[in-house]
């Protein structure tokens, strides 16, 4: 937060509850804060690049503290909406507020504001529960993860669980803390204080927490819980997560156990999005199911594992990377989702910018030999690029072979090695005996260390065309960490033919989209004026049903290709350091840096702003948009 001068008597915004919200000026009216301490609290505000509601500045300036906030929001409960107090908080967007009333007004059931904002996904569930429980004054409870006192519990009969969404958790000093769905609801109370006596506590759960609770909770009363899951269960639940990852298009399944539960998170378009969560006792035994499927060793619970399942879908063959990490509250898995026979890119279809592919193809694609490098960190996009090489060379005259790890799209025509240590065909063996078999052109899945750095450049040196990957942050870097690892700068400057660098960023959805004038901070944190921006058109999703409110769908590429010509290669050979080569780059081979081309999609309404900003490096400022879209012939 940045720091600025104590404001002067009458500077800044007037204290009116109008600007500030309802909890500050309760606050205020009831001396917790002064106009002053207020008044400054705005000031840092209109300071901020990524504003903060007033309440959470406060906070900060250690003026207010949580306990008085609740306190305040306890005491005010009846005056004060759910909706207003979860915007006030920082919870919700008031956009978001907005759009949940005009659902909740067009939707033929009848459905509370909280059911509506938890279903589409504008705020979690269980923040919202929190949040609602102090605004009704009661305590938020978790009955589905706490020790239930099975004492309390067998005081109703089985069925009277059937009948009434509660459940007793502990005797506490003040009466037996009972969890409700509704602690309001007189019917649920009644029949609460018939059975567990006059002294009530009402907490507020999850309705879906609660019913866990009683069905894990019957089990241990009747004596015939069982300590670990059953196999036929645990087959099935592995099934069916893997089989809505595949259904949503998810890259990646992680499955985490935490001190309390199982999370099941997906990756989907880039970022994780939360599943479902499980008991924590079904932790053992789907660990297990996973660790025979991917033939990993089952006993051992000490050391990090990894393996590999194939999992058949309708006519879907489905490769999962699988990787067992050990952790403090259990093993992590992690299932990295490749689709064997996924269909391959065209390579004008990858989405380079139309005069650079051009440029890409004849000067780089089309030359007899030399090492292509494609760039990025993990998910990036980097092998769907690599692939759609291979498919623009893969003819009949034109012998291809490649060591991968794994094969991820099997091609026809072409000797693709799926690295197997298991079987001795490691990643060094396999590469000393690919030059034998006269190939044309050669893949190398990835350059992991001197070695194989070594047999690329040797490759290309010998007339073989070369396609690799790389991990580093941006073209130049690929570069840099050759000559990092000891390879000749001369050998760099004559074999590298190009390194392509390269982003997903995640598409605004088609059809709740709409064009938005960029923000002055967007703009300040890119370097831009407006009229830097001139003609472009941003857009930004709204969220609605075909995006599950999240306002994006789907992912397209931003790259930065750098092409080695004359003076490029002279400031390879003579060691200059990364910002000289990207200087040189930019002057002479008309490099579009992957921030520029970013900027350049979100004109087009490609991506967004908010991507390109979450997702590049910014390592060169950014050139206005005009002058881009003529570099790129856009």
């Amino acid at each position: 937060m940045e720091t600025v001068r104590e404001p002067q008597d009458n500077e800044g915004m007037p204290p009116d509850s109008s600007g500030i919200g309802k909890i500050v000026g309760i606050l205020l009216d009831e001396k917790l804060v002064t106009d002053e301490q207020i008044r400054y609290a705005c000031r840092v505000q209109t300071k901020l690049q990524v504003p903060l509601p007033i309440i959470e500045i406060l906070k900060e300036l250690n003026y207010i503290t949580d306990n008085q906030i609740q306190s305040t929001i306890r005491s005010h409960r009846l005056s004060m909406l759910i909706g207003e107090l979860l915007v006030e908080l920082g919870h919700l967007k008031k956009a978001d507020l907005e759009a949940a009333f005009q659902i909740q007004a067009e939707s033929k059931i009848k459905k509370k504001l909280g059911e509506v904002l938890v279903e589409h996904n504008f705020i979690d569930e269980r923040k919202f529960i929190e949040v609602l429980s102090i605004q009704m004054g009661f305590p938020y409870a978790d009955p589905q993860f706490s020790n239930i006192n099975l004492d309390l519990f067998s005081k109703a009969p089985a069925k009277w669980y059937d009948e009434h969404l509660q459940i007793p958790i502990r005797q506490e000093q003040d009466g037996v803390l009972v969890a409700f769905v509704d602690p309001l609801d007189k019917h649920e109370l009644d029949a609460a204080k018939q059975v567990f006596g006059d002294k009530i506590q009402p907490a507020i759960a999850l309705k879906r927490s609660i019913l866990e609770a009683v069905k894990k909770t019957r089990r241990s009363v009747s004596g015939k819980r069982r300590s670990q899951i059953d196999q036929d269960t645990v087959v099935g639940i592995v099934e069916t997560i893997i089989m809505d990852a595949v259904k949503d298009d998810v890259s990646d399944i992680h499955i985490e156990p935490m001190q309390d539960r199982l999370r099941i998170r997906f990756r989907q378009d880039g970022v994780l999005v939360h599943y479902k969560d499980f008991s924590k006792d079904i932790i053992a035994g789907l660990t297990s199911r996973i660790k025979i499927m991917c033939e990993a060793d089952i006993a051992e619970k000490r050391r990090h594992q990894g393996g590999r399942i194939l999992f058949e879908l309708a006519d879907v063959q489905i490769d999962l990377r699988v990787s067992i990490y050990v952790t403090l509250h259990g093993e992590k898995i992690v299932f990295r989702l490749l689709k064997r026979e996924a269909s391959l890119l065209k390579v004008e279809d990858v989405g380079m910018s139309s005069r650079l592919f051009q440029r890409f193809k004849e000067q780089v694609l089309d030359r007899p030999s030399g090492v292509i490098i494609v760039t990025g960190p993990t998910g990036s996009g980097k092998t769907t690029t690599i692939y759609s090489f291979i498919n623009y060379l893969n003819n009949p005259m034109t012998s291809i072979v490649t060591a991968e790890d794994p094969v991820e799209y099997v091609i026809d025509g072409i000797a693709q090695c799926s690295i197997n240590p298991k079987l001795n065909l490691t990643f060094e063996e396999t590469l000393r005996h690919i030059v034998r078999q006269d190939p044309d052109v050669v893949v190398i899945g990835e350059i992991r260390d001197r070695f194989s750095a070594e047999v690329a450049v040797e490759a290309a040196l010998t007339g073989h065309k070369v396609l690799t990957t790389f991990h580093t942050e941006d073209s130049v870097g690929g570069i840099v960490r050759l000559l990092n690892m000891n390879i000749e700068p001369f050998l760099v400057a004559s074999t590298v033919a190009s390194v392509v660098s390269q982003r997903l960023l995640r598409r605004p959805c088609q059809a709740c989209s709409v064009i938005e004038k960029p923000s002055v901070s967007t703009l300040r944190r890119l370097g831009y004026s407006l009229s830097d921006v001139a003609g472009a058109e941003f857009k930004v999703g709204r969220g609605c049903p075909h995006c599950r409110y999240t306002g994006y769908k789907g992912r397209s590429a931003v790259f930065e290709i750098l092409f080695l010509e004359e003076q490029l290669r002279s400031a390879i050979l003579n060691r200059a350091e990364s910002h000289k080569i990207r200087d040189v780059s930019i002057e002479s081979s008309g490099l579009i840096t992957l921030l520029e081309d970013g900027i350049l999609k979100a004109a087009k309404g490609v991506t967004t702003l908010a991507e390109v900003l979450r997702c590049l490096p910014y390592l060169h400022a950014p050139r206005p948009v005009a002058e881009l879209r003529r570099l790129a012939g856009d």
